[in-house]
């Protein structure tokens, strides 16, 4: 993922209406460019304070941009654990089969 198509996503993170792979590439691209990360909390702290003071309601911008970090990496580690689960049983599945054919043969 470049800058580019990173600063387009920004509002879309926010929304949280990224599919997990775009997701998991929004959040490698953010831990590595630095840039883009300060992009991002400025973003943030842009359009979430201008909402929040709309709205009249107290707010800590920094606590709930941390919040919607941890949230997005939480959800990219629970779907690569079923991503593992899944191969696990996929090979599991092989096995059988072999064994299921050897067995026949046998």
């Amino acid at each position: 993922m470049d800058c580019k198509e990173f600063e387009k996503l920004i509002p879309d993170f926010f929304e949280r209406k990224l599919d997990f792979l775009t997701l998991n590439q929004f959040n490698k691209h953010r831990l590595e460019c630095e840039d883009c990360n300060e992009e991002l909390v400025i973003s943030f702290l842009v359009t979430k304070g201008i909402q929040r003071l709309e709205e009249g309601d107290a707010f800590d911008l920094q606590k709930e941009l941390e919040q919607y970090l941890e949230e997005a990496e939480r959800k990219i580690k629970l779907h690569n654990r079923f991503l593992r689960i899944g191969e696990v049983l996929e090979i599991l599945a092989i096995l059988l089969i072999v064994v299921a054919i050897i067995w026949v043969i046998v």
